[in-house]
């Protein structure tokens, strides 16, 4: 049996958070995304552990305040790219309003920590999102290419083809012989 699961990484990672910190005691606000405020010090000891409990979930404290915001910019763009509903506004507009920054100023910044673009980080997401929804779902490349706001087939095929090497329909035949490879592999070994 298979089952399809949709995860929002913010709320699973938001309660992951507040789990760990109620279980050390620590008196805390959550802000908003990415952001708590500690309402006492903690010892270097504690803030050891705290960070050794977050990263068994992939979760790291940042120190400097430019990655922090980076990270700000990265949780922005994939909620604008996995969201269920198609945000009728350019990413630039989207980003600079979420975070109330201008679009200028976090693209810099962003270039400068993460060494590469805004829009090339957008790419990927949307790509990986793209393969995950190729994968995981019945939709067909009309239907993911209108979910990741892309104005055409043969624009999500370009992107697609660019950043992977080969176009979606490629990738797509790959999945179903893999598929195929898996489910008359299963046969087989019953059969044995």
């Amino acid at each position: 049996m298979k089952m399809y699961v949709k995860f929002d990484f913010n709320t699973l990672c938001r309660k992951v958070l507040e789990e760990k910190l109620k279980d050390q005691g620590i008196k805390y606000r959550v802000l908003n995304f990415g952001e708590v405020e500690l309402y006492e010090s903690l010892t270097d000891e504690q803030c050891k552990a705290f960070k050794e409990n977050l990263e068994d979930y992939g979760i790291e404290i940042i120190e400097s305040q430019k990655t922090a915001l980076v990270q700000k910019i990265k949780d922005a763009i994939s909620e604008l790219v996995g969201s269920d509903d198609i945000i009728p506004v350019k990413a630039s507009i989207y980003i600079a309003e979420r975070l109330n920054h201008s679009y200028g100023y976090l693209s810099t910044l962003f270039s400068e920590v993460a060494n590469t673009s805004i829009e090339n980080f957008i790419i990927i997401q949307k790509i990986e999102y793209a393969k995950d929804l190729i994968l995981n779902s019945r939709q067909n490349l009309t239907e993911i290419a209108q979910k990741l706001n892309y104005s055409s087939v043969a624009h999500l095929s370009t992107q697609f083809k660019n950043t992977t090497g080969i176009t979606p329909s490629q990738f797509q035949k790959i999945v179903a012989m893999r598929r195929k490879v898996q489910q008359y592999g299963h046969q087989y070994s019953q059969v044995i």
